[in-house]
């Protein structure tokens, strides 16, 4: 594949030592030095292009490589309450748009195995469920997108639980998820149910960047000649 970074972090960095040992070529880079390279003419040499940047631009990359008739993997977070508006432009253009919070194959097993446990304690009320986060200082959104979807998923099977915050909270109402910063720490997620008797606990603890570097590239290698929204469940057969 020709792929565009859009984006050139620490993120891009490792999607593209994964998408050459590949076999991929990097066609295009745009970070914050360049942004005005995001445009019809360099997106025309890519076959797909690959968006990790922050929250406050995330949405308007996105537009602009949908316009360019570009399929679009997002691994942007702390934008979500335009997805809507992303989604429904993608279908106008007849675009392919796939995003995740984490593109990590662990994660997305994680998430699984979330919602199953979720699933499980819908009736046991005596365990009252807590989430911790622990990323690196340059993370710039907090809960994370990781964190998010599991506290949606956890919401969507305990009916009981009716929103999510970022503090603590003795709330039965509220889901406290606790967001700590902490060098070098690429990403641990720990969702736990606590009752008076025990603690039942699953936690995903990622050593390094390169789960999620690979990840992003296999969904790039699957949006490939395709049209429409997808998600990891659909790369990875979850």
């Amino acid at each position: 594949m020709k792929i565009a970074l859009v984006g050139y972090g620490k993120m891009g960095r490792a999607i593209e030592e994964i998408a050459l040992q590949r076999g991929h070529e990097i066609v295009l880079k745009i970070d914050v030095d360049n942004a005005a390279d995001l445009n019809s003419d360099n997106i025309a040499k890519a076959d797909v292009a690959i968006e990790f940047t922050s929250p406050h631009s995330a949405f308007d990359n996105i537009m602009k490589l949908l316009e360019y008739k570009i399929p679009v993997v997002c691994g942007s977070t702390g934008w979500l309450d335009k997805l809507e508006a992303v989604e429904e432009y993608c279908l106008q253009q007849q675009g392919a748009f796939l995003y995740s919070s984490n593109y990590s194959v662990g994660v997305n097993i994680f998430f699984e195995v979330n919602k199953r446990l979720a699933a499980l304690m819908t009736n046991q009320p005596s365990y009252e469920v807590s989430m911790t986060e622990i990323h690196h200082t340059e993370k710039k959104d907090a809960p994370s997108g990781t964190a998010v979807t599991l506290a949606d998923q956890v919401m969507q099977q305990i009916p009981r639980i009716k929103k999510w915050v970022n503090n603590a909270s003795n709330n039965p109402e509220e889901l406290e998820i606790i967001s700590e910063r902490v060098d070098p720490v690429p990403g641990t997620h720990s969702v736990l149910y606590s009752s008076p008797i025990d603690d039942i606990e699953i936690i995903h603890t990622a050593h390094n960047r390169t789960g999620f570097a690979t990840g992003a590239i296999l969904a790039a290698e699957f949006i490939i000649g395709k049209k429409g929204i997808y998600s990891m469940k659909d790369v990875l057969g979850l």
